[in-house]
């Protein structure tokens, strides 16, 4: 029987919020019910739930994202909180064995985390992959999966992007260069 996990990547305040400091806007806020719903099931069917949080630190001069983006996803912000009735399920499920909370620090959820020990020591073979960007954290996380040799699946009406474009072609990426299933 194939062990899954759900990854999700990045979804708070600061990226999908109006007033996110780097909002993905209306698209992120759409696959909100997706999002939970999908959270929720996984949790119910006993699956490992992994959320995958972008940190920063105020001020970071070193980092290499302050070069290409707005402060975000600062350290002890509303703007790191998960967006929307995603933080209450969080707020539900917290300390289950089967719910982990990771931070991480570059795009992929696996760059500088125990994330792929924490899978394989639970046997995980298949990743389900949402949240945002998909053309950023979504697809660095997807081509880390695919190096580790983990079965990946991304839930197309459950992750966004800043444009369309970069969203479409992170997809096609996902299923014609990684082999993944785009549900």
């Amino acid at each position: 029987m194939t062990k899954r996990a759900l990854i999700n990547i990045d979804y708070t305040n600061d990226f999908v919020a109006e007033n996110g400091a780097l909002t993905c806007g209306k698209p992120g806020q759409a696959i909100e019910e997706k999002v939970v719903q999908l959270t929720r099931e996984f949790h119910q069917n006993k699956d490992l739930v992994v959320f995958a949080i972008d940190l920063h630190e105020k001020e970071d001069p070193h980092h290499p994202e302050t070069k290409l983006f707005p402060p975000h996803n600062i350290r002890g912000t509303e703007g790191r909180n998960l967006y929307g009735s995603l933080q209450n399920l969080y707020d539900m499920i917290q300390g289950d064995k089967n719910v982990i909370y990771i931070d991480k620090t570059r795009y992929s959820a696996f760059a500088g985390t125990n994330l792929e020990q924490l899978l394989r020591e639970r046997g995980i073979t298949e990743v389900h992959l949402i949240g945002v960007c998909t053309d950023i954290c979504v697809l660095h996380t997807a081509v880390d999966a695919y190096n580790q040799g983990f079965n990946i699946v991304v839930h197309r009406e459950a992750a966004a992007s800043f444009n369309q474009a970069g969203h479409e072609w992170a997809l096609d990426h996902f299923a014609s260069s990684l082999g993944a299933e785009v549900r």
